[in-house]
Formats: C-alpha cells, sequence, structure tokens
C-alpha cells in the first residue's frame, strides 16, 4: 500500500514537471536558478528540492529536449575510494582477520622485516632495458613504517616462525652483526 502512494506522489511530481514542458517550445528555460522549489499535491504533501532540477530547451530542429532525465540526484554523491582495512571483528567468530593482499605479495622473515618485488615488474616490459628489468627482479626491505603497518594487516599466524625444507630465505630469518 505504501508503494501504490509513493508512486502516486511520484506521479503528481511529473505532472507538475510537464506543465511547464510548452516552454521548451519557445527556446531554452531552465530552472537553476531558482535555489528552493516547492511542489504542493493531494493530501497536503510537501517535496522540496533544494538543487537545480531541469535544464531543457530544444534542439536545432525544434524538438524538445527530455526533461524527466535531467533531475539531479537529491543526495551529494559520495566518491568511493578502494581500501584495505583490517576487519577487527568478524561475523563468524568475531576475530581480527588477515588482509589477503598482503599475504600474497609480500613475505616475512622471522626478524619482523618484510620483504617485497620492485614495484612495475610484470608491467610493460618490452619497453625496459634488460638491465632495468634485472633490477626489478629483485627483492627488496621495507622501511619501518611499511612493516609495522603491514603487521598491523595481518594476525599472529602470519607473524610466527615457519621452518620450510630448501628455505632460500632461511639465512635472512635472523638479523646477525647487529649490535643490540
Amino acid at each position: 500500500m505504501a508503494a501504490v502512494g509513493a508512486l502516486r506522489r511520484f506521479s503528481g511530481i511529473l505532472r507538475s514537471f510537464s506543465s511547464l514542458a510548452p516552454s521548451a517550445y519557445h527556446g531554452t528555460c531552465s530552472i537553476s536558478s531558482i535555489s528552493r522549489l516547492s511542489l504542493f499535491h493531494g493530501q497536503g504533501s510537501t517535496v522540496t528540492f533544494t538543487r537545480p532540477l531541469l535544464s531543457f530547451g530544444s534542439t536545432s530542429f525544434g524538438h524538445p529536449v527530455s526533461i524527466v532525465n535531467s533531475v539531479t540526484p537529491l543526495l551529494p554523491s559520495i566518491f568511493h575510494q578502494q581500501t584495505r582495512t583490517v576487519i577487527q571483528f568478524s561475523l563468524r567468530k568475531g576475530k581480527r582477520k588477515t588482509v589477503k593482499a598482503v599475504v600474497h605479495r609480500f613475505l616475512r622473515l622471522h626478524s619482523g622485516l618484510w620483504l617485497r618485488r620492485k614495484a612495475g615488474y610484470k608491467k610493460r616490459l618490452w619497453k625496459k632495458s634488460a638491465k632495468r628489468i634485472k633490477r626489478l627482479r629483485e627483492h627488496v626491505f621495507c622501511n619501518k613504517t611499511q612493516s609495522k603497518l603491514l603487521d598491523k594487516m595481518t594476525t599472529s599466524f602470519w607473524r610466527r616462525r615457519n621452518w620450510y625444507a630448501n628455505d632460500p630465505y632461511q639465512k635472512y630469518h635472523d638479523r646477525t652483526n647487529i649490535p643490540w
């Protein structure tokens, strides 16, 4: 029943817009200068728009431009930016979750250092010199700030010591010759 009432109200709004349509045949008309427009229709309800609603005119052939398609949304647009935030409380068990992109892209040594590949090591290799491609294949350490951030984005399972057979990084897990 509520949907029927909403549809009737919307059709009342469209009827009030269609009364403005004949002015489109006589050149260009715009309601962009009106800062507030109130429409009254049945049962004492009022719809108030605080943004420019219409912008219509005629084409070079004298045909009117569509009115209903130019109605702007009432809510401000919110720009969505990609984030990789940690889920602190999962839905199933209420536990903290690991950001899987960190586990796939980085390697953590037991000393707390993180290894990563250089940026762009797979991109546009056809235009890079052989020397540059060799340099991009290297693994580099993350700095202190990045390492702390990556530790926060993983759980204790990924920060524990792992022993692998024939581990090429075995000699790098423990830091030596550091006076502390």
